[in-house]
């Protein structure tokens, strides 16, 4: 039975991991859970499943808790590595940048991290380059794109492998122009049309910063050259990711879109479940599209293409100015066209500083997270 620690278990990726770990009775143990805010909920999961441990790194947040006897509680900067410690597991299901303390902790106790958290690979790629050299821990992606490109791999040597082709679902906005997003809404930028998923990473897809996110993690996590990676608009969310090999066969990992099944990856491997989650129907399937993003009005691919070549804490400065942007696009501040424009204006006031431990990514996030919202406040006074 594998012991396993969820970060962010109140949110999109922990609850529906918190139902595999239900689905696959026996397979493994709740050793941890983790939230920043809803006591309430974490105190349902914890008298669900039992674990030993709650953490929750809000401490206002916390004394709403209502935990089962034998749950300890430990709140604040010690919840990374506490959770760490003694588990087989930890699923980093934390949102954004806040997400790293947990992806550093997972990989210096040296179990498995299975990653939902894209930002730590971006912001801070070298830290965790690191991490990984003494080989004790291992990275296994939850992102449904690359745990497909993790299976794919599998099936060729390393000096095989020609390309990495990323799907994205276009999101909503897949085929308008720039005049026809002008005015968009935040309630037409949350109604992803295939995937379930929270306010952030669902508005990174309507502007595909996401899939720039995911380019730069795929980077990182296979060591494949920026120029190796290719980025294709597939609607229909079947074809998860492709690895093209170098006598020109693509091999692809096809399913539903139900992020169980990558989060069941991830937790039991090298073993599959034996629960089934996004099985297709091949009477069902009458047409696979693909296309090719349209990266001038949907600019965030481009800005992160760039910012990964740059390197340095280029990509740390895109995932902080894009997560300020975000914000205040949904908190009204500015219109959805003005997220690509911060991001870009943001970026050209990078300093060139490298991160070679982990004061200077914070300082790098800080400092662009400042110019970030430098150019919010400028755009709200015109």
């Amino acid at each position: 039975m594998k012991r396993v620690a969820i970060a962010g278990s109140t949110g999109s990726i922990g609850t529906q991991a918190l139902d595999v770990v239900a689905a696959a009775a026996g397979r493994f143990e709740v050793m941890a859970l983790c939230a920043s805010e809803s006591a309430e909920l974490v105190s349902e999961q914890a008298k669900a499943f039992r674990p030993r441990l709650v953490g929750m790194s809000n401490p206002d947040a916390a004394k709403g808790l209502d935990l089962p006897p034998g749950t300890e509680l430990v709140v604040g900067d010690e919840v990374p590595e506490a959770m760490a410690a003694e588990c087989d597991v930890v699923l980093n299901a934390v949102v954004g940048f806040a997400g790293l303390p947990f992806t550093l902790a997972a990989l210096k106790s040296g179990c498995r991290l299975a990653l939902a958290n894209k930002e730590s690979l971006v912001a801070a790629g070298d830290l965790v380059r690191r991490a990984r050299a003494g080989g004790a821990s291992e990275i296994l992606p939850v992102d449904s794109e690359h745990a497909a490109l993790h299976q794919c791999v599998a099936g060729a040597r390393p000096h095989e492998v020609a390309r990495l082709v990323l799907t994205a679902s276009g999101g909503p906005f897949r085929g308008r122009s720039l005049e026809e997003l002008q005015s968009v809404t935040r309630e037409e930028a949350l109604a992803h049309p295939t995937w379930n998923m929270g306010d952030k990473v669902t508005i990174d897809s309507s502007t595909l910063m996401n899939k720039g996110l995911e380019v730069i993690e795929a980077h990182e996590l296979f060591d494949v050259s920026y120029d190796a990676i290719e980025v294709v608009v597939h609607p229909q969310s079947i074809v998860h990711s492709m690895v093209e090999t170098t006598d020109g066969s693509t091999m692809a990992q096809l399913s539903l879109p139900d992020m169980r099944l990558p989060i069941g990856y991830a937790l039991g491997y090298p073993e599959r479940l034996d629960v089934a989650y996004g099985r297709i129907d091949w009477s069902e399937v009458s047409r696979l599209d693909f296309d090719m993003p349209d990266r001038q009005v949907f600019r965030c691919l481009e800005l992160a293409y760039d910012a990964g070549r740059r390197g340095g804490s280029c990509p740390a400065w895109l995932n902080a100015a894009n997560e300020v942007a975000v914000k205040a696009f949904l908190t009204g501040r500015i219109s959805w066209p003005a997220i690509p424009e911060i991001v870009e204006s943001t970026l050209a006031s990078w300093d060139g500083s490298t991160v070679p431990d982990l004061q200077s990514v914070l300082e790098a996030d800080h400092q662009a997270r400042r110019a970030a919202e430098s150019q919010v406040t400028r755009r709200g006074a015109t």
